[in-house]
């Protein structure tokens, strides 16, 4: 493996661990375990990570890269979520469960994932003494974002939605097409359209 690669998975590596730590101090046997655990992977642009219907597997750090989750509807796709890098996805409904997932998962994006496997989490849980740590910080993260995700459309306006969403990821967004971003704010494109021609 060329020095160069080498040291950009050191680096992530690192990224991931300071992340968790920002809860729990790990151990270096701890983090060594958890981190021998850990697959890269890339992904092209547009492939399904998740299918509804599939069970999900995998809890994944995203060092690279834009998801988005959706329903397939007849006549149209909803899409319901975003994940970007330096941040965690999953179908953790159905990760937790080990039941079918309704909806899919799907890569914006060129992405590269850390991913770490429903099994491997239970040897994790087992055989660290910070385990659930771990899978509690990755958890709550996932909560968290799925609740301030239902806050904003209770209590923001589509604009102040995709003002937020512009705000956090300004670079990845332009890679977005605007159906998406107007199916995640709750709008249609024309209405999107608008709000932009407004802003800029």
């Amino acid at each position: 493996m060329p020095l160069q690669q080498q040291t950009g998975i050191k680096n992530i590596m690192e990224q991931i661990r300071k992340l968790f730590e920002q809860r729990e101090q790990l151990s270096d046997a701890d983090w060594d375990f958890f981190a021998s655990k850990l697959v890269r992977r890339p992904f092209n642009k547009k492939a399904l990570l998740l299918k509804t219907g599939q069970t999900e597997h995998y809890l994944s750090f995203i060092e690279k890269g834009a998801v988005r989750f959706y329903i397939d509807r007849e006549d149209r796709e909803l899409t319901f979520a975003f994940a970007f890098a330096n941040g965690f996805v999953s179908g953790y409904d159905s990760f937790l469960t080990r039941l079918p997932s309704g909806y899919h998962i799907e890569t914006l994006t060129e992405t590269v994932l850390w991913r770490l496997s429903y099994d491997d989490l239970q040897d994790v849980y087992r055989q660290t003494a910070v385990g659930n740590a771990i899978g509690r910080y990755a958890g709550e993260e996932l909560f968290l974002k799925k609740s301030r995700r239902e806050l904003s459309l209770l209590n923001e306006t589509a604009e102040q939605r995709y003002l937020k969403l512009f705000t956090e990821q300004p670079e990845l967004l332009q890679k977005i097409p605007l159906k998406y971003i107007a199916s995640y704010i709750g709008i249609t494109p024309q209405a999107l359209s608008r709000i932009r021609r407004r802003i800029y």
